[in-house]
């Protein structure tokens, strides 16, 4: 069964190098447009909790939320009763290219799950949240700076 994982990163990287490639044009890449999705569909949201949505680290969010803001795709305002929080929230010209986005996320969809039935993309999406779930715990552990139950294991 090891390559299940193999699949999904196959498909993560197809998808990836599509959207890099064709949002280039936007001034988005290397994943950019997964920001701006988040902080569009989120409009207030704090950098953290995209951080944690995406599963990046804080520095990581921080760069393309730095980029996104930088080329006008977002704002940071300050919280008004929190001036140490900065929210985050789409511009006209991010609001746009959401839109955008949502056209190409339809289409990938479509795309991926031709030929697959309403049950059949339903347990899909079961299975796929059942195994993310499973590895948010080993994620959060790492995260942390705690180790894995693996590196524990004696060959």
């Amino acid at each position: 069964m090891k390559n299940i994982l193999r699949e999904i990163g196959m498909i993560t990287r197809c998808f990836e190098t599509i959207s890099n490639l064709e949002f280039k044009q936007y001034k988005l890449a290397k994943g950019q447009y997964l920001y701006l999705v988040r902080i569009c569909e989120n409009p207030g949201i704090i950098q953290e909790r995209v951080a944690e949505m995406l599963k990046v680290d804080r520095t990581t969010a921080a760069r393309a939320i730095q980029k996104l803001a930088s080329e006008g795709f977002i704002i940071k305002r300050n919280d008004p009763e929190n001036k140490k929080i900065l929210r985050l929230y789409a511009t006209d010209k991010g609001r746009t290219i959401y839109t955008l986005l949502e056209k190409e996320e339809r289409y990938s969809d479509e795309v991926a799950l031709q030929d697959f039935t309403e049950d059949e993309k339903e347990i899909a999406l079961k299975l796929l949240c059942k195994m993310r779930q499973n590895i948010e715990v080993d994620w959060e552990i790492v995260r942390k700076g705690g180790k894995r139950r693996y590196l524990n294991i004696e060959n």
